[in-house]
């Protein structure tokens, strides 16, 4: 059961009732309780009328008073008291149908869930909504929420969707706009598919529905080796992924100057390919569509920065090899020169590690795979220091068994165990990757 009381947070109202861990939650304040959005919506009051059914099957009927806003202290066995809605889409570029096979059964489940957008800044399509759904978001002003547009002609949408509801879905936003819901977007480029005019006219119809749409961020489309039998798409060389910078960025100054923000942005990616310098800190405004890697590499840079400023010479020596993907690489090299420049005693390499698991074309820090890591830092044997840098989102989110799970299933205790190393896994800021690169003495786990 879904709605089910698994804790009663202590000293929170709810622990003041006398409802009991195992009851199911029913209603509040005469509202059925379908899942956490109404939870959250219907518990903002400071006067609360609570049915439950317990265990035995009779109802109870609680009152509640509490500051208005205050969480009620419940936690439910389902996050969202309901079961997540799957995808029903059949995207030509999604990246789980891009999976090998025989990897973990939680790896290709596809989520397409608006209240996992509000709640945790999932990207979601708007196909599997219905009327009451759309109309409920309206009316809770559910804001924000992360959408994936990838194209603004109706017809497109659904091609690029594999799914005809994709068409919808253009009307949707442009409901949800008129609502006063808040949107961050995304769209996927392809080459040849949605670029060029196809995403003048998306850039020009999401610019006017600002401020709802709140950005937009402009990503390359991922090609892993495991295609066989999906569409054929093609990969960004360095020329279109200028062209497309330069399309962006010419759209984003327009609105800069009229509306007073960018809207668009680039992934770092982008950049990357068509070797091209990253634009400066406050050109990201803040920074509004990192999960997409807008903006990532220039805030590692800046925060890192920023604590070198006040970075002494040591006479504590250090040393670590820091492994990362190939498109990473020169800027964490640049970083790690900055530093040795102040102190000399650091002794530190980065490496940048070939993705053989996904394919070479795949070269982001965040499909790296443990496997692939141990591969290459065995070909360095000895010569490898005894402590390991890694980044955060090598690892799967939420699971930290032995240490942390690449996506391979290989775990960071393995990597300390089978190479004999110490791995610290850096968070995505710089700050933490200065304080990493000078730490010393780890013990062997």
């Amino acid at each position: 059961m879904s709605s089910k009381i698994i804790s009663i947070e202590p000293n929170s109202p709810a622990d003041k009732t006398k409802i009991d861990v195992g009851e199911a939650l029913l209603s509040i304040n005469g509202h059925k309780i379908c899942d956490i959005l109404d939870y959250k919506f219907h518990t903002y009051d400071s006067r609360l009328a609570i049915v439950t059914r317990r265990a035995d099957g009779r109802f109870r009927l609680a009152s509640v008073r509490k500051r208005a806003g205050e969480e009620l202290g419940f936690e439910f066995e389902s996050a969202l008291i309901d079961e997540p809605k799957s995808c029903a889409n059949n995207c030509i570029f999604c990246f789980v149908d891009q999976l090998p096979r025989n990897m973990r059964s939680t790896l290709y489940y596809k989520d397409d869930d608006t209240r996992l957008s509000f709640l945790q800044g999932n990207y979601v399509t708007l196909t599997n909504l219905s009327e009451r759904e759309i109309q409920r978001i309206c009316d809770l002003r559910i804001s924000p929420i992360n959408v994936s547009v990838h194209a603004m002609n109706p017809e497109l949408r659904a091609e690029l969707l594999g799914n005809l509801q994709g068409a919808d879905g253009v009307e949707t936003i442009r409901r949800l706009a008129r609502a006063g819901i808040t949107m961050n977007c995304q769209i996927v480029v392809c080459p040849g598919i949605n670029d060029g005019a196809e995403l003048d006219r998306s850039i020009a119809e999401l610019g006017a529905l600002y401020p709802e749409v709140a950005s937009v961020s402009i990503v390359p489309v991922g090609l892993t080796r495991y295609r066989d039998g999906l569409a054929r798409l093609t990969p960004f060389d360095k020329q279109q992924a200028a062209r497309t910078i330069a399309q962006v960025e010419a759209a984003a100054d327009l609105f800069l100057t009229a509306l007073g923000s960018r809207i668009f942005f680039c992934a770092d990616e982008l950049y990357i390919k068509a070797e091209l310098p990253l634009p400066w800190d406050e050109e990201y405004e803040g920074y509004p569509q990192l999960e997409n890697g807008v903006g990532m590499i220039r805030l590692l840079t800046e925060e890192f920065e920023l604590e070198l400023e006040d970075a002494e010479p040591s006479q504590v020596k250090s040393e670590f090899v820091a492994v990362t993907g190939r498109s990473a690489a020169p800027f964490i090299e640049n970083l790690l020169c900055k530093l040795q420049e102040k102190c000399d005693n650091i002794k530190g390499a980065v490496i940048a590690v070939p993705n053989d698991f996904f394919g070479e074309s795949v070269d982001v820090a965040g499909l790296v795979t443990g496997g692939d890591i141990l591969k290459t830092l065995r070909e360095y044997g000895s010569e490898i220091p005894s402590r390991v840098l890694l980044p955060r989102n090598m690892l799967r989110v939420g699971d930290d068994r032995d240490g942390g799970v690449f996506l391979d299933d290989v775990t960071v205790g393995q990597l300390e165990r089978e190479l004999g190393v110490v791995v610290r896994v850096v968070e995505q800021d710089g700050a933490d990757l200065y304080r990493a690169m000078l730490e010393t003495n780890l013990k062997l786990l």
